[in-house]
C-alpha cells in the first residue's frame, strides 16, 4: 500500500489516499456566499482522492472570521454548487466540513445574533478579527442554554441538508481546533453543570448526539469527523486529553463513520506557523487501534512521512493543507517526485486570485 493505491472510506471510493485538506481561505462574500474564484480553486485540486472543504458555518452565529462561507442560505447553496459540479466534471470528490466556532467569534461578524456562545462564559486568550478585519480581544461568550443546544443540532441538520443540495459527496463534522463542538469536549473551555458537563461521558454528548441526528441525512458511510487531540490552537485544553480522546473515539465506532480524521499535535497551530513540535505525542500511534473503520492524518505530512505513516498502518490516508495551497495537482507531483511550488502564506487568508488560483501545474 502507498499513497496511490486506491481506498474505500466508508460509501466513498477513492482513487488516492492524498486528501485536501480544509483549509480556511477567508475569501467569500459578506453573505457566507463562496467567492467567484471557489469553483475554480477547488477544480483545480480534484485529482486529490478526496477534497475537504474549508470550514463552512451553519449558521450566521457559527461564523468567527470575515469572508468565511456558510451552507444555511440559498444563495451559499447555489454558490456550493457551482463548486461541486466543477469538481465532479474533473472527475474528484468533495465533502463539505460543517463548522460552529462557538467563543473563537467576536459580535461584530454576526450583529443580529448578539455575543458569541460556548459551553461556559470563559473568554479566551488571544485576539480576533472582527468584521472589519481590524484586530480586537476576545470577548466573554454566553453560555449557550439547554433549548439553544437542540436548535444547535437543528441547525446541522439543516446544514447537512443544505450540504446534499449543494452536490456534495459527504459531510464531515469539524469538531476539532478548538471551536465550539471541541470547546464542549475539551474541560479548559467545559465548565458546565448539566447534562452537556463535567464527566467525560457529559461532555462527549452533544457531539455524538450531532452525529446521531446529521447521519439520517446522508448514511453514516458519507460522515467523517475531525478531532484535534492534544492540540492547543485557540486556547483549548484538557487535563486528560488521552482519557477523553479514548473514550470519545471509542463511542465513535458504533456509527461506522466513513473516516476519523486526526490533526497530529505537532502542527498545534493549524497553519499559523511553519514550525513543528517534535516531541508531541503522536495521534495516530496512541489512537489508530481504538478506531475500528478508517483513519486520516493531517498535520506537517510530506511525501515521505506521508508513506512511512501508511505503510506503519497509522493511517489509511493523508491530508495536506498548505501544499495543496501552491500544488494544484499534488498527485501528479508526488507521483513524478517532481518540485514542488513554494508556498505564499502571506496570500493565504482573504485577498483575491493571487495565491488562491495562480499557482502553476506542471
Amino acid at each position: 500500500m502507498n499513497l496511490f493505491t486506491p481506498v474505500t472510506l466508508g460509501l466513498l471510493s477513492l482513487e488516492n489516499r492524498i486528501l485536501m485538506a480544509p483549509l480556511t481561505r477567508m475569501r467569500a462574500g459578506d453573505d457566507g456566499v463562496p467567492g467567484p474564484l471557489a469553483a475554480e480553486y477547488y477544480a483545480q485540486r480534484a485529482s486529490a482522492g478526496l477534497i475537504i472543504s474549508e470550514a463552512t458555518q451553519i449558521s450566521p452565529l457559527g461564523k468567527g472570521y470575515p469572508a468565511t462561507p456558510g451552507i444555511y442560505s440559498d444563495s451559499q447553496v447555489a454558490a456550493w454548487r457551482t463548486v461541486t459540479d466543477a469538481v465532479h466534471a474533473r472527475g474528484g470528490k468533495i465533502v463539505l466540513q460543517l463548522w460552529h466556532v462557538g467563543r473563537i467569534s467576536h459580535s461584530s461578524l454576526h450583529p443580529d445574533e448578539g455575543l458569541p456562545v460556548a459551553p461556559s462564559a470563559i473568554q479566551p486568550a488571544g485576539k480576533v478579527y472582527t468584521a472589519s478585519w481590524s484586530l480586537a480581544e476576545y470577548e466573554t461568550p454566553r453560555a449557550l442554554t439547554l433549548e439553544e443546544i437542540g436548535q444547535l443540532k437543528a441547525d446541522y441538520v439543516h446544514a447537512a441538508h443544505q450540504a446534499k443540495a449543494a452536490g456534495f459527496d459527504g459531510v464531515e463534522l469539524h469538531a476539532a481546533n478548538g471551536y465550539l463542538l471541541d470547546q464542549f469536549l475539551q474541560d479548559r473551555t467545559n465548565q458546565r453543570t448539566d447534562a452537556y458537563g463535567g464527566s467525560i461521558a457529559n461532555r462527549c454528548k452533544l457531539v455524538l448526539e450531532i452525529l446521531e441526528a446529521i447521519i439520517p441525512v446522508w448514511g453514516s458511510g458519507r460522515v467523517g469527523i475531525r478531532l484535534s487531540p492534544y492540540g492547543t490552537f485557540n486556547d483549548i485544553a484538557d487535563s486528560d486529553p488521552k482519557a477523553l480522546f479514548a473514550h470519545l473515539i471509542n463511542a465513535l465506532n458504533r456509527f461506522n463513520l466513513s473516516y476519523l480524521h486526526l490533526i497530529e499535535p505537532r502542527a498545534t497551530t493549524a497553519g499559523g506557523s511553519d514550525q513543528l513540535v517534535a516531541d508531541a505525542p503522536r495521534t495516530g500511534q496512541m489512537f489508530r487501534s481504538l478506531f475500528t473503520g478508517k483513519v486520516v492524518l493531517a498535520g506537517g505530512f510530506d511525501q515521505a512521512s506521508a508513506e512511512k505513516a501508511i505503510a506503519d498502518g497509522e493511517a489509511d490516508a493523508i491530508a495536506f493543507g498548505r501544499l495543496f495551497i501552491a500544488n494544484p495537482d499534488l498527485p501528479k507531483r508526488f507521483e513524478l517526485k517532481a518540485p514542488l511550488n513554494p508556498y505564499q502564506r502571506p496570500t493565504f487568508y482573504g485577498g483575491n486570485e493571487k495565491g488562491y488560483t495562480d499557482y502553476p501545474a506542471l
